[in-house]
């Protein structure tokens, strides 16, 4: 019944009747796919919980069962050296929830239904954009109060907060076009799992999440260092005034301008790829 709903509003858009230009039209076409998704948030507040488990578990573990043993470069509490990591390892694991609903429509066939209507072909993906970039807003709105409940705290102003905002969310939208890549190329739902966590725990693992690169053997905190990750989590600890890395390399000095580089690189690899696959489906 959601799809046939779905479907009527779409059709009811300027796009069939053809009083809007076509820019207007593919907006309002996202904007309906936008609401599709959300409206499957609500319905499902368990997916939900299953993600913001994970990154509270490891809060909750590595801030009071090891922090203690933790050593952060430079001094400073390790609460407040691991809350901006698990904010950009939130952003990482989103993906998985991209990949499964992409991997549901085409399995469902919404894809093909869609495709049928004259719908902007750029609707579902951009919609599905948005709409992870608003669950992400929620999530780490969530996820900020849960840290300074643990005792992290931002000690350079409400605008850095905010620039920290953004870069998690520039960090988000791309990881997005990749999830809806890993969702085309996956056979069915079930087995995203199997592709999505494969990928994303190395990515958080190293990565300068947990432990700072410095106290890592050589090559691999170099590794972990260049990481996209590691770029975000640097960028956010610096805004913040939070204890990050002290090492003296390029990665470390640079890090806001990689936090935005590789965002920005994912997107103008992986969105081609996923219009290019949308195109491509059932063929």
């Amino acid at each position: 019944m959601t799809t046939v709903a779905e479907s009527a509003e779409l059709t009811r858009t300027p796009e069939s009747a053809g009083a809007a230009p076509r820019r207007g039209r593919a907006f309002l076409d996202a904007r309906v796919m936008t609401g599709r998704y959300l409206r499957h948030v609500i319905r499902a507040p368990e997916e939900l919980i299953i993600y913001f488990s994970l990154p509270i578990m490891f809060v909750l573990v590595f801030g009071y069962v090891f922090g203690s043993g933790m050593q952060v470069p430079g001094g400073g509490t390790y609460r407040e050296f691991l809350l901006p990591g698990v904010f950009v390892m939130t952003m990482l694991y989103g993906l998985g929830a991209t990949a499964t609903g992409i991997a549901t429509d085409v399995g469902r066939g919404v894809v093909d239904r869609f495709r049928s209507m004259p719908v902007a072909r750029s609707a579902l993906m951009a919609g599905r954009a948005t709409a992870d970039l608003a669950r992400a807003l929620l999530e780490t709105a969530v996820l900020v109060v849960c840290g300074l409940l643990v005792g992290w705290q931002w000690h350079r102003g409400l605008g850095n907060l905010l620039a920290a905002l953004g870069l998690l969310l520039l960090l988000r939208l791309a990881l997005s076009w990749v999830g809806m890549v890993l969702g085309m190329l996956a056979p069915n739902p079930d087995t995203v799992a199997t592709i999505v966590f494969p990928l994303a725990f190395p990515l958080s693992a190293v990565s300068n999440v947990f432990v700072a690169p410095e106290l890592m053997p050589g090559w691999l905190g170099a590794v972990a260092a260049w990481n996209p990750i590691s770029a975000t989590t640097a960028a956010v600890r610096e805004l913040c005034g939070n204890p990050g890395m002290t090492a003296d390399s390029w990665p470390a000095e640079h890090a806001l301008l990689l936090a935005v580089a590789w965002p920005v690189l994912l997107i103008a690899v992986f969105a081609p790829i996923a219009v290019r696959r949308y195109r491509n489906l059932g063929r």
